[in-house]
């Protein structure tokens, strides 16, 4: 996601005695500061846009949580961390996955090596490079990959990759929560590699009992595979259906 800079100043709010609130001077909203509490306010607070709070820190009790409670951060660099619930959800049930003809002759005639949990940090990294490359901000900052990569080590990211001739050219990373998989970026060097990547992970996700990855927002490229946008209401109560527990997975292996 793509945030411009904007002042904030702090101010009180009376909703949750724990967290304060502050106004973006731009829009004259309220938007909750996180304390160092791991504490979120209810999702239905969030703005229209779904900015729901500023601050806090990416620990992984903090990002866990968050995740859990249907909540990602996602800012700039040099921004503060923005955290966000936004309305509709874009999800993708892996029983409804569309696999293109297309798509599936690629995955037959074996074009790409496809492993999951092998080069994690390289995929997250290649998600953030290929999008400077392009001229393009990117969310992914060097304090972003450090905190995803000890959700790795601790078993609660995953990746797929997608390799050619032995590089790396496409892959995927998020992060999988008992039945939902939170997807959080994808990239790709050569054609379809990550489109394979995403088939990949939708059939693991089946073999390994998960329900529902998130796709945070909508995009055309999602909806082709069978994504679709739900509410906010719905979308909670998928999660608490699905999610049970928080506990490490070990490392994924297709």
């Amino acid at each position: 996601m793509w945030i411009s800079s904007r002042q904030i100043a702090p101010g009180f709010c009376p909703l949750e005695s724990s967290l304060r609130f502050a106004y973006l001077v731009s829009d004259i909203v309220p938007v909750f500061q996180l304390s160092e509490d791991i504490i979120f306010p209810e999702v239905r607070f969030a703005e229209p846009d779904g900015l729901l709070a500023v601050g806090g820190d990416l620990s992984s009790a903090r990002l866990l949580t968050a995740y859990r409670e249907g909540i990602f951060p996602w800012y700039a660099q040099g921004e503060p961390i923005l955290w966000w619930s936004p309305v509709p959800r874009l999800v993708l049930f892996p029983e409804q996955f569309h696999l293109p003809k297309r798509l599936a002759r690629t995955i037959r005639q074996g074009k790409f090596k496809v492993t999951a949990d092998t080069a994690f940090a390289e995929v997250i990294a290649s998600c953030a490079d290929l999008r400077q490359e392009s001229g393009e901000n990117t969310w992914i900052t060097r304090e972003m990959q450090a905190a995803y990569i000890t959700l790795h080590r601790q078993g609660f990211a995953h990746s797929v990759e997608s390799w050619q001739d032995g590089c790396l050219v496409g892959g995927l990373y998020g992060i999988c929560l008992d039945r939902v998989f939170f997807g959080e970026s994808m990239f790709s060097r050569v054609n379809d590699s990550s489109k394979v990547a995403l088939a990949a992970l939708v059939h693991h996700g089946e073999k390994i009992g998960i329900r529902m990855i998130d796709c945070q927002m909508t995009t055309a490229h999602l909806l082709r595979f069978g994504a679709r946008e739900i509410g906010r209401e719905p979308f909670q109560e998928l999660l608490t259906r699905f999610i049970d527990r928080v506990v490490p997975q070990q490392p994924w292996q297709l």
